[in-house]
């Protein structure tokens, strides 16, 4: 998923991919990317909300970062511009790493030789290579290597035996109810914001006990309450709770919810479970293109660098 503005390099990959996994650089040294976004979840953590430093909760479920840079923006509202734009913001935002400037995060990385070596090689031009700056673009151009072939890519090559009659039926039936409408691209999603709710209020069928105003909070247009960036269905099935508040457990009674609320349609038992079937053939493995350096899938701990 490459960038004009942030090229991937060998380098930069091992760079970020050391960085993420790296809670020295957080207010209280408890949190790290991999703490919200754990490799053996699948890059998400399992939790309703996130937990950032001193056990503040975030405000929304952490999606997976998987096959993420390549969306419209990052986080569910859109209030980050891209995957190195989260990176730079997350050291310093108050529920995330909360250090209190940038200066404070340099000062940190600056105090490990191999640290300081890696970001030469790295940023080999820059006069300056330790900069949150550049730990943004390493974790980004990390970020941008994490991609996640499925046996779905299979059958679009033409291999139909790799996806079961169910699966089929699920795939058929998201197509017939329109809901590639938002769910296009490569990812199935994660292109375009949407409402969630246009028929009727989500929280009415989530049981949420808070209710979450979406973008509104980014952009304060009326229009733009209660949407949210429309996820990416890749691994879903790997990644519950589900909705921006992790209010959903099973990923059929998401599939009922969203029918509901978004198309006005009932759906039975039985057509649910056939597209959550079909869901699961987005389930995909690491790929890892990057090289000198374990990979993302090895390393499935915390790491206190």
């Amino acid at each position: 998923m490459p960038s004009p503005d942030n090229p991937i390099t060998p380098e930069k990959v091992k760079l970020g991919n050391m960085l993420f996994f790296a809670s020295r650089i957080a207010i209280d040294r408890t949190v790290s990317c991999a703490k919200c976004h754990p490799p053996g979840l699948y890059a998400a953590d399992g939790l309703r909300k996130a937990i950032g430093n001193r056990c503040k909760e975030k405000p929304r479920n952490s999606p997976t970062i998987l096959n993420a840079a390549d969306q419209i923006s990052a986080h569910w509202i859109g209030n980050r511009t891209s995957v190195e734009d989260q990176a730079r913001q997350a050291v310093t935002g108050p529920p995330a790493f909360g250090m209190p400037n940038n200066e404070a995060v340099e000062k940190v990385l600056k105090g490990m030789k191999d640290d300081v070596i890696l970001f030469k090689a790295a940023f080999p031009n820059d006069k300056e290579p330790v900069a949150v700056e550049n730990f943004a673009k390493a974790i980004g151009a990390f970020e941008r290597t994490r991609m996640t072939p499925a046996p779905f890519d299979d059958f679009l090559q033409g291999n139909a035996k790799v996806l079961t009659d169910q699966q089929k039926r699920g795939l058929k039936t998201l197509m017939d109810m329109g809901c590639m409408t938002c769910h296009f691209s490569p990812y199935l999603g994660g292109k375009r914001y949407q409402k969630f709710g246009i028929l009727e209020s989500y929280q009415k069928y989530t049981k949420s006990v808070q209710v979450d105003e979406g973008r509104f909070a980014v952009t304060k247009n009326e229009a733009d309450r209660f949407v949210f960036k429309v996820p990416v269905l890749r691994n879903v099935a790997m990644t519950p709770p589900y909705f921006h508040d992790g209010s959903v457990d099973r990923l059929a009674d998401a599939v009922v919810i969203m029918a509901k609320v978004q198309l006005g349609r009932d759906l039975m038992t039985g057509i649910a479970d056939d597209i959550a079937a079909f869901l699961r053939s987005l389930t995909g493995k690491c790929r890892n293109r990057s090289s000198g350096h374990r990979s993302f899938r090895q390393r499935t701990k915390y790491i206190n660098l």
